[in-house]
């Protein structure tokens, strides 16, 4: 062939072929930015759009519940710290509560107000951290500096009724480790002014910002009927138009004398549940001024000495002091033998307990429903058939915890 015969454009038969292609296999995670917490999603895309999803946790697991079976019922406390370990208190309560049912035991009517106090203030700061990294990752920044100022103001006061910001380790089987501080409802309610106005500014920033509701409207849906087939409970089914809260269906402590709304969606997509969680934060909020003025004086805790450590003073100076910190201290408390299954509404959704005692010291066998868990189950039902782009607010409104999730 000369070079006069040459002829550069394509054939019909080029022209007419199609690309050849195949879906494309991306990991994101376990230690990926858009993954809250140790999880690893193996994502099928086309093009953009996700086809299937296979998620795969165990990367955080810690043994939680066996190594609960092997120390005292006390020693428990602080692992259950670990779980959802931005609302620990939510977690110490549930675990002391479930095991006071297990014996039959009243808890002092302070302790009972002290104990709502403590959970709703780690449940604002809960709904605070997962709108704020919301707007964060949506690129609101400003956003989430307004919501972690208002939660580093809350850890404050946590502090100072604890002794510790994050894994408190303060609840106690009969009540609680101590009184808080006699300033500190003064200091709370400061705290809590201030943090109403950081969360109108999030609200101001991203309630109707035309950006953040195009990316949360409409994506990481799930019908009503799959999210209660996979026991999802929480902001998440509430989201649905579901009205179950455990703080209403099974009142415990006193949050039956309290008056508060639950708030519901409708669309179970991610904008609903922002919407939900930004409202239970001022229920939360309105839950902790009315505990301040119903609050009886009187003690924290039992006065039994089978089940908390005597006074010190009757420790350094009576025989009866001395064999009781003992006993308690080398033996743990006494639990009856039997089952119990116990809950409380975490800031995820129902936090369950599944204790089993055979008359020892130490438990023979505990289970714990985290919300996350079963939340996390149902996310490739939220986001195959969506946007890559729609992975990430559906993963922030989710809120899923590596503590409560592995365990």
């Amino acid at each position: 062939m000369s070079a006069d015969d040459y002829d550069p454009s394509p054939s019909n038969d080029e022209l007419e072929a199609h690309l050849q292609t195949r879906n494309m296999v991306v990991n994101l995670g376990p230690s990926h930015p858009a993954m809250h917490g140790t999880v690893r999603m193996k994502v099928e895309l086309d093009g953009e759009t996700i086809v299937k999803v296979d998620t795969e946790i165990g990367f955080l697991h810690r043994g939680f519940q066996k190594s609960c079976e092997n120390v005292t019922w006390t020693q428990c406390i602080p692992y259950t710290d670990r779980l959802n370990y931005v609302s620990a208190l939510g977690n110490n309560f549930g675990f002391i509560h479930a095991v006071e049912e297990l014996m039959g035991i009243e808890i002092p009517e302070r302790a009972k107000y002290i104990r709502v106090i403590g959970a709703e203030l780690h449940r604002i700061c809960d709904h605070l951290t997962a709108t704020g990294a919301l707007g964060l990752e949506l690129g609101a920044f400003a956003a989430f500096l307004y919501g972690v100022e208002a939660r580093e103001l809350l850890w404050d006061r946590v502090t100072e009724l604890t002794g510790a910001r994050l894994t408190t380790n303060f609840g106690r089987i009969g009540g609680l480790n101590r009184d808080m501080p006699p300033t500190w409802p003064e200091l709370v309610e400061k705290t809590l002014k201030k943090t109403e106005e950081l969360t109108a500014e999030v609200d101001a920033l991203l309630t109707r910002n035309r950006i953040f509701v195009d990316r949360c409207r409409g994506t990481g849906i799930i019908t009503t009927q799959d999210a209660l087939d996979f026991g999802f409970t929480g902001p998440c089914l509430r989201a649905n138009g579901v009205k179950y809260d455990v703080r209403k269906a099974k009142p415990y402590w006193v949050y039956d004398r309290l008056d508060f709304d639950v708030p519901v969606g409708a669309s179970g997509d991610n904008y609903d549940r922002y919407l939900c969680r930004t409202e239970e934060l001022r229920q939360s909020i309105k839950m902790v001024r009315q505990c301040f003025k119903e609050m009886p004086e009187g003690p924290v805790i039992v006065d039994d000495w089978r089940v908390v450590l005597p006074p010190k003073q009757e420790v350094y100076s009576t025989i009866e002091g001395v064999m009781a910190h003992f006993k308690l201290v080398m033996e743990g408390i006494q639990v009856p033998s039997g089952e119990v299954y116990s809950c409380t509404e975490g800031a995820n959704g129902e936090l369950g307990w599944y204790l089993r005692s055979d008359g020892s010291g130490r438990p023979y066998k505990v289970h714990v429903r985290a919300p996350g868990f079963h939340i996390l189950s149902g996310v490739n039902k939220m986001i195959e058939g969506r946007m890559l782009a729609d992975l990430v607010p559906t993963f922030d409104t989710i809120n899923m915890i590596g503590g409560e999730v592995e365990q």
